[in-house]
């Protein structure tokens, strides 16, 4: 027996040696094919994957530099002002020495430029990539952004200061400037906006208050977590948009979430325009996802009761016109879009009515919260609107037409002219019956018409521009956004003297210059 048994683990060994070479050739057959089908991958997808390491590089770059010393980069650092918790961890990282002024114009303009035409020429590629990469690569430029110290801009110190004010001195920001609040408060210093009462929304600076018992380093970095978190938010809802309008939600967030212009002055300047935009498409979403959408009978009709309108109640909808009324009292710049969604639901009146009553209710909701804050004071939108930057649109169209820049009847006259692209914008969706690429193009039009327009504003048109079917309008919206790019890179001043186009020389923007200089203080 132990003769048999000797033998038959013998012939088992030498079975399982054949076997397991066999198992091998079978498996480098197996793995040669394997290795093929991904080269051939990669080599079809050469211009997709380059296009996403340039992006995802040069955000790492630009965020390194900007961690390793107080410099152009990074606006609220000084020679003798650049602390730890600012810098963020990825300080001294950076290989070499922190190169001067010129050098790091020319890098930043270079990366911004690069980045973007990486974004315009490689969406469709990085796109096709799948949703893995896209998201991954997303995911990755905003933990860049988020572990970076505030770039080019102050304003999250500003939003620190005013929620500051109110929580820690008692001084209501909608009415007191804080030149006039004690200077030794921390946030003073790293605020700039000392004589203009705050411009920030009253929900906004609500939220702004959760931060304010904290320290300012504290602070800082719970409000770009918080700005994060609202930015991925926003991306989720364009995804769930682009499912419900039968687009690519895959391009759509690449379209969305990786634009440089958001990257770098948007979540890499920590500013709250994200917020605004989470509830403009939190309402989106309510209404493209609504059961009325789904059930005709549910929407009405010409001949429909004004009781069927109100009753029963469309949670959707009533969520939407809350929804609405909170992006208002975050920013009023949202205001724009609201009469084109309506003028979306005309012709279902229950739907419109609902949204109508949410948005009424919502809105007085928070007006009796606004009012119990603040009282009777609201932000200073009118002082920042007067305010001019010197390459935006009117004022480029006032220089173009002898007038020294905007003037007040110039102002006048676009005012007019929005309200007119808003007008036809409205009709376009009551034609429609669709409010995604209307509302796109009536916040491209108050963009344009804004004579104080920093560059991450497009992030206001982007959710709406990615959802839209329309061809021009993602050709309109690029041109604004290069536009914005040229105007708002640190060469620009080179650039625009170089051609002899100085807005800052003539009288009107030399009385420009002068009302900013003051508020800034």
């Amino acid at each position: 027996m132990s003769s048999d048994a000797t033998s038959i683990s013998f012939r088992d060994g030498v079975a399982d040696a054949g076997g397991a070479g066999e198992i091998a050739l079978l498996g480098g057959e197996r793995l040669a094919p394997r290795r093929a089908q991904l080269g051939a991958w990669a080599r079809r997808h050469a211009l997709g994957l380059l296009a996403l390491g340039v992006i995802v590089g040069c955000s790492l770059v630009l965020v390194l530099i900007a961690a390793e010393g107080p410099s152009v980069i990074a606006a609220s650092t000084r020679a003798d002002f650049f602390p730890g918790w600012m810098a963020g961890p990825l300080s001294g990282i950076w290989p070499s020495e922190l190169l001067g002024t010129t050098a790091l114009k020319v890098i930043f303009t270079a990366a911004i430029f690069v980045m973007w035409a990486c974004y315009a020429l490689g969406m469709r590629r990085i796109a096709a990539l799948g949703a893995g990469w896209a998201i991954g690569a997303i995911v990755a430029v905003q933990l860049i952004f988020f572990f970076s110290p505030p770039l080019t801009l102050t304003d999250v110190f500003n939003y620190i200061n005013y929620a500051r004010m109110d929580i820690v001195h008692n001084l209501n920001p909608y009415a007191t400037i804080p030149a006039l609040e004690p200077h030794s408060d921390p946030s003073f210093a790293l605020s700039n906006w000392h004589d203009l009462l705050s411009p920030y929304g009253p929900l906004f600076t609500i939220f702004a208050f959760a931060v304010a018992p904290l320290s300012v380093a504290a602070a800082f970095w719970v409000a770009k977590g918080a700005l994060a978190l609202m930015s991925g938010a926003v991306l989720a809802l364009v995804w769930k948009c682009a499912r419900l309008l039968d687009r690519d939600p895959v391009q759509a967030i690449v379209f969305a979430g990786l634009n440089p212009i958001v990257l770098i002055w948007g979540i890499g300047g920590d500013h709250n325009d994200v917020y605004m935009v989470f509830f403009v498409m939190l309402a989106c979403w309510l209404l493209l996802s609504s059961p009325a959408v789904r059930d005709a009978a549910a929407c009405g009709s010409r001949s429909a009761t004004r009781l069927s309108w109100l009753l029963p109640p469309a949670l959707h909808e009533l969520a939407a016109g809350a929804a609405l009324a909170a992006a208002v009292f975050v920013k009023a710049s949202a205001g724009i879009v609201v009469p084109v969604i309506l003028a979306a639901m005309v012709r279902t009146p229950r739907r419109g009515v609902q949204t109508v009553i949410g948005g009424l209710a919502g809105g007085l909701l928070l007006g009796a919260v606004s009012y119990l804050v603040f009282g009777a004071h609201v932000p200073s939108d009118v002082t920042q609107g007067n305010l001019v930057t010197g390459l935006s649109m009117p004022n480029v169209l006032g220089l173009a037409l002898g007038l020294g820049g905007e003037t007040e009847t110039l102002r006048k006259l676009l005012a007019l002219v929005l309200i007119g692209a808003v007008a036809l914008c409205s009709v376009l969706a009551w034609r429609r019956r669709e409010f995604v690429t209307p509302a796109g193009w009536a916040t491209l039009a108050l963009l344009v018409a804004l004579a104080w327009v920093l560059p991450w504003y497009i992030s206001w048109a982007l959710p709406l521009v990615a959802l839209s079917s329309s061809r021009r309008l993602r050709i309109a919206t690029a041109v604004l956004s290069v536009y914005l790019i040229v105007a708002w890179v640190p060469s620009a001043s080179d650039w625009t003297g170089a051609i002899g186009l100085r807005p800052e020389k003539t009288s009107v923007g030399q009385q420009h210059q002068r009302v900013v200089r003051e508020l800034l203080n």
